[in-house]
């Protein structure tokens, strides 16, 4: 058995695993790299190592200094992991969105953890990204580890991840499939496997469906630490430096709920528990091998561990909360869902008429006009966004209106046709997933709302209002 002098040395030589039941069915071999057996439970390890290296040989790191990174949780790990070990302050700014379990293993590991939005535009001086940089200004000694733009970011993946594969399939790999986050990953793992094999290794991107990588208009998504969100707001939309696009060949753009309940499978079937990038690279991996004959070798790289989304994607709460999961709860369970609600007007496109929404950017004017379509008389109030083709996220939700309070301040003068609806927007309707059943829909509502959204995959379908759930039951 090897013995290592310092966590440092655990940091690769991560093993590949057959996917023999996910895979069942396919010609092609398809392969797992579980990145997620790091000693910090992730690929990110292995950036975080060799920013650290690179920088302490260049002079940028000194002994005593601090090291701050924007996260949305395992370059963080990996930084505190290797930094503490060697004697650094570490300070994680991380993502008010990412799972509280990662901010937990951040502070366990002894680093300052800082929360801050990415839901706003890069622009705006709460982004997670500006509040790190201040940070770095503010603090003596202080090195931002920056694994966006950073160049060993992906040049840990062509000193290790790539050879790693190469040497565990005898050179057979001929498919490589891994999401792109900050892209240091599949660029780095993706440029030594073509090299190696003179171009025959086809790399193929994973992305969530609305990701800006892959083709997507920019939109919330539900799988952490992949892709690309861009809020609407943002004037410059700069893509990392760590990601080098001409060394993936093609992607292939996975929905959510594909995503997350592809990671489900993982962990039920195959004994691997994974986070949901996982599931969405493996979902993608899976498609690329259905086209493909028994020569062919296919290695999907699994990012991180389940154990830091077990609020989440293996919460059964969490997925049915969201609309991403809709079977009863028991077999004996027949209580009627808020899918019931809304069938008898369903056809083919869906539940029409029965999601208005009012934009951001809207007037009182145009927003009455929406409103007095609007079951109940209330509307949620969306980020605007130019171009919906997925709808809106309920992560977009910013707030309400009501017909009533609209009428009722123009009436009495506090407000004109032509303002802006920012004045009067009030508390956000609740949410409440299409399989969710009706007593708990009817709990979301309490005493003081009169309609909720309905979410299907983790987007809104309708809006549902207290006395269709009030019949119904």
């Amino acid at each position: 058995m090897r013995v290592h002098e310092s966590v440092a040395d655990a940091i690769g030589g991560t093993p590949l695993f057959r996917l023999a039941r996910l895979g069942a069915g396919t010609a092609a071999r398809v392969y797992a790299k579980a990145e997620f057996l790091n000693i910090g439970g992730s690929v990110k390890d292995r950036a975080a190592l060799a920013m650290v290296l690179a920088a302490e040989r260049d002079g940028q790191l000194r002994p005593g200094g601090t090291i701050i990174e924007a996260t949305s949780g395992n370059t963080g790990i990996g930084l505190a992991v290797v930094g503490r070990a060697r004697g650094y302050r570490v300070i994680a700014g991380v993502s008010d969105r990412a799972a509280a379990e990662k901010s937990d293993i951040l502070r366990a590991y002894g680093a300052e953890v800082v929360l801050a939005p990415t839901a706003v535009a890069k622009e705006h001086p709460e982004h997670l990204f500006n509040v790190v940089r201040r940070l770095v200004e503010e603090i003596p000694g202080a090195w931002l580890a920056d694994q966006y733009d950073n160049p060993a970011n992906p040049g840990a993946h062509v000193g290790t991840t790539g050879p790693e594969i190469w040497e565990q399939t005898g050179g057979r790999v001929t498919h490589f499939v891994a999401g792109i986050g900050t892209g240091g990953t599949i660029s780095g793992t993706g440029r030594f496997l073509k090299e190696v094999s003179g171009g025959a290794v086809t790399v193929v991107g994973a992305d969530p469906e609305s990701s800006v990588y892959g083709g997507g208009d920019g939109s919330p998504y539900f799988v952490e630490s992949i892709g690309h969100f861009v809020h609407p707001q943002t004037l410059d939309d700069n893509w990392p430096k760590s990601y080098h696009r001409e060394v993936v060949d093609r992607f292939e753009r996975i929905p959510d709920r594909e995503s997350l309940l592809t990671t489900r499978r993982l962990a039920r079937e195959e004994g691997l528990l994974a986070g949901p990038s996982s599931g969405t690279a493996v979902a993608a991996a899976l498609r690329v091998a259905r086209g493909l004959g028994p020569e062919d070798v296919v290695v999907v790289l699994l990012p991180d561990s389940g154990r830091s989304y077990l609020s989440k994607v293996f919460s059964d709460d969490w997925m049915r909360g969201w609309g991403f999961l809709e079977e009863p709860r028991t077999p004996q369970d027949t209580e009627p869902t808020v899918r019931s609600v809304l069938e008898p007007a369903a056809d083919a496109g869906g539940w029409p008429g029965r999601l208005v929404a009012v934009e951001s950017d809207a007037s009182l004017a145009g927003a009455l006009a929406t409103l007095r379509t609007a079951p109940g008389g209330v509307a949620p109030v969306v980020l605007a966004r130019p171009d919906r083709p997925y709808g809106f996220s309920g992560a977009e939700v910013l707030g309400s209106l009501s017909l009533a309070e609209v009428e009722r301040a123009i009436a009495a003068g506090l407000a004109r046709p032509g303002d802006p609806v920012d004045g009067l927007i009030g508390a956000a309707l609740p949410t409440v997933g299409v399989g969710q059943p009706l007593s708990a829909a009817r709990e979301v509502l309490g005493r003081e709302h009169d309609a909720a959204v309905v979410l299907l995959d983790g987007r809104a379908v309708a809006l549902v209002h207290r006395a269709e759930l009030a019949e119904s039951g």
